[in-house]
């Protein structure tokens, strides 16, 4: 899927044309054209149209449902997903040179895979005080000095970039499932771990989701800031959990 992105992706932007840049007459437009990094607006904003239509038509009713379950089985779900995703994790703080955080990541694993049955009860952290963190390779890339180039949006996998879409690929070749062979069994496992991944995440966000498109005058714009500042704050790891995509 990320191969045909990277591919795909380019010849579409070149179709679509670019934004088009405010005059050197005009600084302050200017600075915020370069401020939002977003070149390809025009064909953002329509993806961004196409993935609100997915999103009301099924991913939001299918949330909706799901919600239904009651909070410690949702809790326990994203726990297990987040244990499964440990050693992409545990990658990445190594990468990053990050001898400690690599250190509560192991530990957590441990403890939750054994005492907390898989990770459907996060031990580490209710008795042994060791949150969840979350590291990716886009985050890797970007300690490397790796800009992020263009602003990026992508139906259903949401807002991006460039770096943070390479950076993706490589965590899910890094996954544990990926090393294990094909197979149908294998094949089910991992759809059936994508699909849960999906709802988990639109399930992490669903307030805020719902808040920005009730109030925000312009959702697109306002949900292009928001993942900006939260993609840098986790890089900077400035934010306890580092979580932009929660799994």
């Amino acid at each position: 899927m990320f191969a045909a992105v990277a591919l795909v992706l380019p010849v579409i932007l070149m179709l679509a044309g670019c934004a088009t840049r405010p005059p050197a007459s005009d600084p302050e437009a200017v600075a915020e054209f370069d401020a939002n990094n977003d070149p390809y607006e025009p064909f953002n904003r329509s993806m961004f149209a196409v993935h609100q239509a997915i999103d009301t038509a099924v991913l939001r009713p299918i949330n909706v449902a799901y919600r239904v379950l009651p909070l410690p089985i949702r809790n326990s779900v994203s726990s297990v997903l987040s244990n499964l995703r440990t050693p992409v994790v545990l990658l990445n703080d190594m990468l990053q040179g990050q001898p400690r955080r690599a250190g509560d990541t192991l530990g957590r694993f441990v403890v939750n895979t054994t005492v907390g049955l898989g990770g459907i009860f996060d031990v580490a952290n209710s008795y042994f005080g060791v949150p969840a963190h979350y590291e990716d390779f886009g985050q890797t890339l970007a300690t490397f000095g790796v800009g992020e180039g263009p602003f990026l949006f992508i139906p259903v996998l949401g807002p991006s970039n460039p770096r943070d879409l390479f950076g993706m690929g490589v965590d899910l070749a890094a996954q544990p499932l990926t090393w294990v062979g094909q197979g149908l069994v294998v094949d089910i496992l991992s759809g059936v771990r994508g699909g849960a991944i999906a709802l988990d995440n639109r399930d992490y966000f669903f307030e805020v989701i719902d808040d920005l498109n009730r109030t925000s005058l312009d959702p697109y714009a306002a949900l292009r800031s928001a993942r900006r500042q939260a993609r840098a704050a986790a890089i900077a790891n400035r934010d306890a959990t580092g979580r932009i995509r929660p799994n």
